[in-house]
């Protein structure tokens, strides 16, 4: 009963049009006058308490390292490597999208912020060279997703957060599964372009290369910063993203000389627009939380679940399909945020490790980014490239296709993410 209500309320709540953060706030009402105890104060406490964390400090700073990329040139300076290296392969432009995909991810930790770089920057050179422009978008769009995974990740400190789980394990734990994901869409690419006409652009002469490889040293230099320093433990998640925003604004400002003194306030503001989006959304995804769990949610699908608890596999498959359907209609962060909370005890009862789990959970709700029709990094590539979202949809599937296919592989044999993580954490 308990569950009928919270959904109703959430899915009646959104498609009327109402913002997620509001509807989840309505949702803990409901729940509240449903169970006789409603009070407005204990749901505006239990909200300021769940954005009252230390560790999700990590978020706007890591928001603000991506924009000062962005904005200081260290997305152009990693395709224009991209390019000398691989712009001269038939189909070169697809394989720079995702090698370029794979190294702003381990800047940014933001799909919409990747996705919509990667699409200015990229789709016009591709119908300029005569690519299917539809194709194009649909390879950068899933590209884009491999930015949740691949450390930093603001989703996994969003789940870290929720789940009560560690979140230097987590970011370890996504280095693997987010290459295989690349891997995996450039064999797709490789498969869908091998009977194209694409005229490769000519090759970079070796001086080329150098001036792209030093140029983009700098962006490269990042990802190993944060890694090691994760691994070494010599700073914790929260202070990676301080380390992450000062070292991007450095180089924006001083070494790349794109970031002027004028641009500083335009940057923090849109930084700040952003962050205070994603707290309302944990406010109140906090407070219905707690009011879930008041209510014995997790009991009850503990009870529904209960023919698949013994098979973990089994399990983590249900969630996995539980979680696309969710995508669909959901955005990333209201999604790990309603449902961390509800599923950890139940992964726990089946004995999952918790970041094993955390990494899957999070590639499937990547996934809704890209689905339609709340797909909201589908929608960013479209908006770039002008372009329909059936038919960049419809382009995209094989690519989404061998990110699903990977995902399944992970559940299939776990130790794919637990052996380099336990490696990593060492």
């Amino acid at each position: 009963m308990i569950a009928a209500i919270f959904l109703s309320t959430l899915l009646g709540a959104i498609v009327v049009g109402m913002p997620i953060a509001f509807a989840l706030l309505l949702c803990a009402s409901v729940l509240m006058w449903q169970m006789d105890m409603f009070d407005a104060q204990l749901i505006a406490q239990n909200a300021i308490n769940g954005t009252d964390n230390f560790v999700l400090l990590a978020a706007p700073f890591f928001m603000l390292a991506g924009e000062f990329m962005n904005a200081g040139g260290l997305s152009r300076r990693i395709v224009n490597m991209a390019l000398a290296l691989f712009g001269h392969i038939r189909g070169g432009l697809g394989y720079v999208a995702v090698f370029a995909a794979i190294l702003m991810a381990s800047l940014s930790g933001s799909a919409l912020a990747d996705t919509t770089a990667l699409g200015a920057l990229l789709l016009p050179m591709m119908a300029a060279a005569g690519y299917n422009l539809n194709r194009s978008a649909g390879l950068i769009a899933c590209g884009g997703i491999i930015a949740p995974i691949i450390p930093p990740s603001i989703p996994f400190v969003i789940f870290g957060v929720a789940a009560n789980v560690s979140i230097t394990r987590l970011f370890l734990a996504g280095i693997v599964p987010g290459i295989l994901w690349g891997v995996a869409i450039i064999l797709a690419w490789a498969w869908v372009t091998r009977r194209d006409k694409l005229e490769p652009s000519p090759r970079a002469t070796r001086k080329e290369v150098v001036t792209a490889l030093v140029e983009g040293v700098w962006a490269l230099i990042l990802p190993v910063i944060i890694i090691v320093g994760l691994k070494m433990g010599v700073f914790t998640p929260t202070e990676a993203a301080v380390v992450a925003a000062v070292y991007a604004l450095f180089v924006g400002m001083v070494v790349y000389r794109e970031i002027k003194p004028k641009d500083l306030f335009g940057l923090f503001l849109s930084a700040g627009k952003a962050t205070a989006s994603v707290m309302f959304l944990v406010g109140g995804a906090m407070a219905a939380a707690w009011l879930i769990t008041v209510a014995d949610l997790p009991g009850q699908l503990v009870q529904m679940l209960g023919p698949v608890m013994g098979d973990k596999r089994l399990f983590m498959l249900t969630i996995v399909l539980i979680c696309l359907i969710i995508g669909t209609s959901m955005d990333m962060t209201p999604t790990i945020l309603i449902l961390a909370p509800v599923l950890m005890p139940l992964v726990k009862q089946a004995h999952i490790d918790p970041v094993y789990f955390g990494v899957i959970f999070v590639m499937v709700n990547a996934i809704g980014l890209i689905t339609p029709p709340v797909g909201t990094s589908l929608t960013a590539v479209c908006g770039v490239g002008k372009l329909k979202i059936g038919s960049v949809s419809m382009a995209m599937m094989p690519f989404l296709l061998a990110e699903i296919g990977v995902v399944l592989l992970l559940v299939a044999f776990p130790d794919i993410v637990t052996v380099p993580a336990r490696f990593f954490a060492r």
